[in-house]
């Protein structure tokens, strides 16, 4: 058996400064932290994920039209990285919905069916929306949970679960949001009647990808805060499974930095955004695979062309060693993007002088609905 990848170096379980480009310096707490024990429990999940006999009838009735549909719901990043599957799935002719949980609660009566499965990811268990809407499971045909705690409320009601052997994280999801992109990735080969062989493989790859690029991240960090010089505004924008990391992105960067990021598809940002192009505005652009990047591509070239910032992200050709993204197959692209922007909260952070990730008034667990 492979060697467990090593992880870069850790900082202590203590708040720590490193110096980047002066007057900067990065405050190594336990954001960092979770950071960098990505590859590590990336790896942890892999080597747990088996295709159990639930796991396998569900596929079954999948494929028998038992279930006529699939619902995939979640919270924040959860509902997220749901999104590359529910493009999988409708690829694949399967019928998916994809909702956030609170919406969920409040319309689509039609869908809380028999034939109906449901998959619902919670990386707590125990998130407000989550919990209401498990009084109303037996109402669908089967419910698939998918949640980094076996015991939490979503863990022991659902009719089956697929965990993600994350570990503990302290605040901003980074570590449950790479297992849960991963993790959903192996269900869809297995609900897709797919090479589950082939998706670990797939998923190795991955953890290598990002072992690798963590490996240089002091260097990545200090590259991102020359590129926020100045900065007012900071869009993500890109396509298709890049729409995973450009939603995770905007979330996470205000959480972990405080800053007041938005993230979207290309298509969206020219319709009204567009219009907030100048020199105090950033927009990354998430180049994607190759259906999609001549498209984002000319959104990239439009905003220079308009006389905007504009940064590229892509495994070739970034505008940046920090956005050079190690490749990837591209269903799992979400996995290796979202690292870029983990260093530019960093980089935020330091910039003002915070550590990334500490919580002054959010909780790991939002609790109320």
């Amino acid at each position: 058996m492979n060697q467990p990848p090593q992880s870069p170096a850790e900082p202590s379980s203590h708040p720590t400064a490193t110096r980047t480009s002066p007057p900067f310096s990065i405050v190594e707490g336990p954001y960092v932290r979770d950071i960098l024990e990505q590859p590590a429990t990336l790896r942890n999940l892999r080597i747990q994920l088996h295709s159990s006999a639930a796991l396998q009838g569900l596929a079954r009735k999948l494929a028998n039209g038992t279930y006529r549909r699939v619902v995939l719901t979640g919270m924040g990043s959860s509902l997220y990285a749901l999104y590359p599957l529910h493009l999988a799935l409708n690829r694949h002719g399967v019928h998916s919905c994809w909702i956030e949980t609170a919406e969920l609660l409040l319309g689509f009566d039609a869908l809380y069916r028999p034939d109906t499965l449901l998959i619902a990811v919670s990386q707590s268990g125990e998130s407000a929306e989550i919990k209401q809407l498990l009084s109303r499971a037996g109402e669908f045909g089967h419910l698939l949970g998918i949640t980094n705690h076996e015991a939490s409320t979503l863990g022991r009601t659902a009719g089956s679960t697929l965990l993600l052997h994350a570990g503990v994280e302290s605040t901003v999801s980074c570590k449950s949001y790479l297992n849960t992109l991963a993790a959903l990735h192996w269900l869809g080969a297995l609900l897709g009647d797919g090479d589950l062989d082939l998706a670990l493989r797939q998923l190795q790859e991955a953890e290598e990808a990002v072992q690798a690029y963590l490996g240089r991240w002091r260097d990545r960090v200090g590259e991102l805060i020359g590129m926020t010089d100045d900065l007012h505004s900071l869009f993500i924008t890109g396509r298709a499974e890049s729409l995973a990391t450009t939603a995770t992105a905007g979330l996470i960067l205000k959480e972990s930095s405080r800053y007041p990021a938005e993230g979207m598809s290309c298509a969206a940002f020219r319709h009204g955004p567009l219009e907030l192009i100048g020199p105090r505005t950033l927009v990354l652009v998430l180049a994607g695979d190759a259906r999609t990047t001549a498209l984002n591509r000319r959104l990239f070239d439009d905003i220079l062309h308009a006389g905007g910032r504009a940064a590229w992200a892509a495994t070739q050709g970034a505008s940046s060693p920090a956005l050079l993204l190690p490749p990837t197959a591209p269903i799992l692209r979400p996995i290796v993007e979202i690292l870029p922007i983990q260093m530019l909260s960093l980089a935020l952070a330091a910039r003002d002088g915070r550590e990334a990730g500490r919580f002054e008034r959010a909780s790991k667990i939002t609790t109320v609905a």
